[in-house]
């Protein structure tokens, strides 16, 4: 999943701000009261049920608006191959007709192409979006609960990587993958 650097900057700024005001000598409150835990967002989304649905439907949406362009893409090969089958026998009138016509339908193709990955990204960065906001929640929930004073994102291979190392028993994914999907039906 995309993420943008301001996010995982400001997420990575955050955590080390409040892992050093929390452990820092003469600090209000003690190391011993502090609880910080981790959480996978990502994971979350893919191994949550509301996520796969979310994430499914995108995928969808995607094979379904490759099979247009697809089809486009065919169109213009076919009359590619008439245009040069046809050629010997036009006059320079037609050709040029013809290749009018082609040069329109690449530009049509090439238009829809780039709309339709404007759309998957549009659509991607509102499904991202909306489930950070639900996660966040979720992750809010299991904090509360479990008396965690904060919770950083810990990345994953497909996203940077903002702690590199944690104790299995910091890590809250699980937890609020439950909450999300509890939350989430």
């Amino acid at each position: 999943m995309v993420r943008s650097a301001a996010r995982i900057a400001l997420s990575a700024g955050l955590a080390i701000a409040a892992v050093l005001a929390f452990t820092l000598p003469g600090s209000i409150s003690s190391a011993a009261e502090f609880k910080m835990g981790v959480v996978d967002p990502q994971e979350v989304l893919e191994k949550s049920k509301a996520g796969r649905r979310a994430l499914d439907a995108l995928k969808e949406y995607a094979v379904t608006r490759q099979k247009v362009i697809a089809s486009d893409e065919e169109e213009l090969k076919s009359l590619e191959k008439q245009l040069k089958e046809q050629e010997s026998s036009l006059s320079e009138a037609q050709k040029r007709e013809k290749q009018n016509q082609f040069r329109t339908k690449l530009q049509e193709y090439q238009r829809r192409t780039q709309e339709f990955n404007q759309e998957l990204a549009g659509k991607q960065k509102e499904l991202v979006d909306d489930y950070m906001k639900r996660i966040g929640v979720a992750t809010r929930t299991i904090a509360e609960r479990g008396g965690f004073s904060i919770v950083v994102d810990k990345g994953s291979d497909n996203t940077i990587r903002i702690v590199l190392y944690n104790k299995g028993v910091l890590d809250l994914t699980d937890q609020v993958t439950k909450e999300f999907d509890r939350v989430n039906k």
